[in-house]
C-alpha cells in the first residue's frame, strides 16, 4: 500500500504539470491566432482609410486654395478693367481715379505706366515718396506690344518706393490712354494677402499648400524661409508637366491644380500617417475588441499559471531577496508546489545553511588576520621608534650631558606608557598629541634646538579616537629627512574637525621632495630601511578603519611638505574590520 501511494503521487504531479502546458500552449495559440486576424483586418481598414481621407482632404484644401486665388485675381482683373477704362479720360480724371484706388484698395501698393521704350510716365503711388535714385525696377514686366492679356509676375520686394520694402506681385496689362497711344499699366499688389490665404490652409497636421508656375518655379511656399536657407527641399521638378489630380509618392500625397487665368499651380502636400481621422471610430471598435479579447485571455493564462506556478515561485524568489539583503540572519521556510519547484527550495534551503557557515567562518578568520596584521605592524614600529629614541639617548651619554639623558629616558617611559594605553588600538587624540609633544621635546634635545614646532588643535576634537602611534613616525620623518639640511626648522602639527571626518596634519618648512617620491613612500614594501613608519602609519589607518581614511602627502622641492592623515570622527573604542 506504501509503495502504491508512493508510484501515484509523482504521477499525479506530472499528469498535472503536462495539464498546464497543454493549456497554455492552447490559450496562447488562440490569442496569437485573434491577434493576426485583428492586425491584418487593421492593417486592410487602415490602408483604405488612409487613401480615402487623404485624396479627399488635399482635393478639399487646394480647392479652397484655388477659388479664394481665383476670385481673388478675377477681383484684380476687373480692377485692371477699371483702369483700362479710365485710362481714355483725361488726364486729370484718370489721376483722381488712380489716387482713390490705392487710397480705397489697401492692398494696391503702386500704379506704375510706361511707355512703349519701357520709360516710366506716370506713377500714383498714394503717400509714398519714390526713390530719386532707382537702381532696379522690379515692378516693370516686359509685354510684347499689341499683346492685351493680364499677366501675373512672380513675387519680389517692391523696389521703388523709399523706405518700404513691402513683398508684392505685379498685375500688367496694355492699354490705351486718351491720346490712344499704347501704353503699359503695371499695378503692384501686396502678396500678403495671397500668402494669407496659403497659410491659413492646413492638411492634416503637417500638411500644407504651396504655388508654382508651369515651369517649377516657387511663386510662394509657407516654409520658403526654410527652403532658402537649405534646411527644407521641395522637389519642384517631379510635379512639372504633370496634369490636374492627386497621386501618390512614397508617403506623400501632392494633389495639383491649375488656375484658369494665368500659369500659377496650386499643389496641396499631405502625409499618409496623418490621414486616418474618417475610419478613426472603426479602427477603435476593432481595437477595442482585439484588446478586450487579448485582456480576458491574458488573465486567463495568469489565473492558470499563477496558480501552478507563480505563486510559489514568487515565494521563491521572495525568499532569495530577503537572503541576498541578511543572509547571516536569514531564516529559510520550505516552499511547495510542483516537484520540480520543491525539488528547488529544497536545494535553496540547503545551500542558505551552506552559505551561513562559510560566511561565519570567513567572519572569525577575517577578524584573527586583522588582529594578526595590527600586532605585526605595531611589533614593527615599536622596535623602529626605540631604536632612534636610543641612539639619541646614547649620543647625550657619549657627549657627558647626563642630566638631558635622564629627562630624555623619563620622556621615553612616558611615551611608552601611552603607546602601551593598556593594549588598547585606540587611544584619545589629546593623549597621542601629548606623545607626539613628549616626543619633540627628546629630539630637540639631540638636535640641539634646530627646530620649533607649535600645535594648532580644535578643543572639540580631543576627545575623539585615533590609532596609537600615528603622529609620531610623521614628525620623525619630517625632522630625519626634511629637517635635516635646514637651519631653522619649524614643524606644524594640526588636528580639525572635518564633516564627519578628523583630519590631522604635520607640515614642515624643510627640504621637501618630488611627487613621485611621495608616492613611493606611501607604497614602500616593509623590507626597505626609510620610510618603514609612515607606511605602517598608513597601512594601520587602512586596516582598521578601510581603503578611504589613510595618509596624503604633499610637498615642493625647497619648500616643504605636508601630510595629512584622515580617519573618522569615533568617539568611542572598535575592533579593527568589525
Amino acid at each position: 500500500m506504501n509503495e502504491t501511494k508512493t508510484n501515484t503521487q509523482p504521477q499525479r504531479g506530472i499528469q498535472k504539470l503536462s495539464l498546464s502546458v497543454i493549456m497554455t500552449v492552447v490559450v496562447v495559440t488562440v490569442v496569437l491566432l485573434a491577434c493576426c486576424v485583428g492586425i491584418t483586418a487593421y492593417l486592410r481598414i487602415y490602408q483604405a482609410s488612409v487613401e480615402d481621407n487623404a485624396v479627399t482632404s488635399s482635393e478639399q484644401a487646394v480647392r479652397q486654395v484655388l477659388s479664394t486665388l481665383e476670385n481673388y485675381t478675377k477681383d484684380i482683373e476687373e480692377i485692371m478693367g477699371m483702369i483700362r477704362t479710365n485710362m481714355r479720360k483725361e488726364e486729370s480724371g484718370k489721376n483722381d481715379f488712380m489716387t482713390n484706388l490705392i487710397a480705397i484698395r489697401k492692398d494696391v501698393v503702386l500704379i506704375t505706366e510706361y511707355d512703349n521704350d519701357g520709360n516710366l510716365t506716370s506713377c500714383w503711388q498714394g503717400g509714398n515718396k519714390l526713390k530719386e535714385k532707382i537702381l532696379k525696377n522690379l515692378s516693370y514686366m516686359e509685354i510684347p506690344a499689341g499683346e492685351e492679356n493680364v499677366y501675373i509676375s512672380s513675387p519680389h520686394v517692391e523696389s521703388l518706393i523709399e523706405n518700404d520694402y513691402p513683398w508684392v506681385v505685379t498685375i500688367a496689362q496694355r492699354m490705351q490712354n486718351h491720346e490712344g497711344k499704347e501704353v503699359l499699366i503695371c499695378m503692384d499688389i501686396r502678396f500678403s494677402n495671397i500668402a494669407g490665404y496659403v497659410d491659413n490652409v492646413g492638411i492634416g497636421q503637417h500638411g500644407y499648400c504651396f504655388i508654382m508656375d508651369e515651369k517649377g518655379a516657387l511663386v510662394y511656399h509657407p516654409q520658403q524661409q526654410l527652403i532658402h536657407a537649405g534646411l527644407k527641399n521641395e522637389n519642384q521638378e517631379l510635379l512639372v508637366g504633370r496634369g490636374d489630380g492627386s497621386f501618390l509618392q512614397g508617403e506623400v500625397i501632392y494633389t495639383i491644380h491649375s488656375l484658369d487665368n494665368n500659369d500659377w499651380k496650386i499643389v496641396g502636400v499631405s502625409y499618409v500617417d496623418e490621414m486616418i481621422t474618417n475610419k478613426l471610430d472603426e479602427m477603435a471598435k476593432i481595437i477595442g475588441f482585439v484588446f478586450i479579447f487579448m485582456i480576458l485571455a491574458t488573465l486567463l493564462v495568469g489565473i492558470i499559471s499563477s496558480k501552478m506556478v507563480s505563486s510559489p515561485i514568487n515565494k521563491l524568489m521572495g525568499a532569495m531577496q530577503q537572503f541576498e539583503m541578511d543572509a547571516e540572519n536569514f531564516e529559510f521556510c520550505r516552499v511547495n508546489g510542483t516537484r520540480e519547484i520543491t525539488a528547488l527550495s529544497d536545494s535553496f534551503g540547503h545551500m542558505v545553511v551552506q552559505i551561513q557557515g562559510l560566511m561565519e567562518q570567513v567572519r572569525r578568520e577575517e577578524i584573527t588576520l586583522r588582529k594578526t596584521e595590527l600586532n605585526a605592524l605595531q611589533a614593527q614600529i615599536n622596535p623602529h621608534f626605540l631604536y632612534n629614541t636610543l641612539d639619541s639617548i646614547a649620543w647625550m651619554c657619549e657627549e657627558g650631558r647626563t642630566k638631558e639623558a635622564i629627562i630624555m629616558v623619563n620622556a621615553l617611559a612616558r611615551l611608552f606608557r601611552i603607546s602601551i594605553s593598556r593594549g588598547h588600538e585606540l587611544i584619545t587624540i589629546e593623549k597621542e598629541c601629548q606623545h607626539a609633544e613628549s616626543y619633540l621635546k627628546i629630539q630637540k634635545y639631540r638636535y640641539k634646538n634646530k627646530f620649533t614646532y607649535q600645535f594648532e588643535i580644535e578643543q572639540e576634537c580631543l576627545g575623539y579616537f585615533c590609532n596609537k602611534i600615528t603622529l609620531q613616525p610623521i614628525i620623525e620623518n619630517a625632522i630625519n629627512h626634511g629637517l635635516d639640511m635646514c637651519d631653522e626648522g619649524v614643524i606644524h602639527i594640526g588636528v580639525k574637525k572635518q564633516g564627519e571626518d578628523i583630519l590631522m596634519y604635520v607640515e614642515d618648512n624643510g627640504v621637501g621632495m618630488e611627487e613621485e617620491r611621495c608616492r613611493e613612500i606611501l607604497h614602500r614594501e616593509s623590507s626597505d630601511r626609510t620610510g618603514i613608519g609612515i607606511k605602517n602609519v598608513n597601512d594601520r589607518i587602512r586596516i582598521y578603519f578601510g581603503e578611504k581614511y589613510g595618509l596624503h602627502i604633499e610637498s615642493e622641492l625647497d619648500v616643504g611638505t605636508r601630510v595629512e592623515i584622515r580617519i573618522p570622527g569615533i568617539q568611542e573604542e572598535i575592533q579593527a574590520g568589525v
